[in-house]
């Protein structure tokens, strides 16, 4: 389980720095996305909203790769990786596949981290 909890991290890790990077200086070309995809793909980038995300890629990216904090940086992964997914379903079904690995990727590290995670899904909280 170790050994598969350290490639899922890693792999997850490595596709959210690389792509992280691409999104604060493009270094993999990109063909433009047809029709509504491509009109709010431009919407984020003209207002800087690619810039914001590629952080938070990086970020997310460096923390899973490192290994410390790896709570952290499936929470900062979630949303985003919904987002994706959201987006592929609704404006570009063609390209979903990856999103779904990293969907799967996603899930078996919070199950991996599950621990860090139940304090969260107690009904009652004890204070102080």
């Amino acid at each position: 389980m170790k050994i598969a909890v350290l490639i899922a991290r890693i792999l997850l890790g490595l596709v959210f720095l690389v792509f992280g990077f691409n999104n604060l200086h493009p270094f993999m070309p990109m063909p433009p996305i047809p029709g509504d995809a491509g009109t709010l793909s431009t919407i984020m980038f003209m207002h800087g909203w690619v810039t914001f995300h590629g952080l938070l890629y990086v970020i997310a990216g460096v923390l899973l790769i490192v290994g410390r904090y790896v709570p952290v940086g499936l929470v900062i992964l979630g949303p985003i990786i919904v987002n994706i997914l959201l987006f592929h379903l609704t404006l570009a079904p063609a390209g979903i596949g990856p999103g779904l690995v990293c969907a799967l990727l996603e899930i078996f590290l919070i199950y991996a981290y599950w621990p860090a995670f139940r304090g969260i899904f107690t009904s009652k909280m004890e204070v102080g």
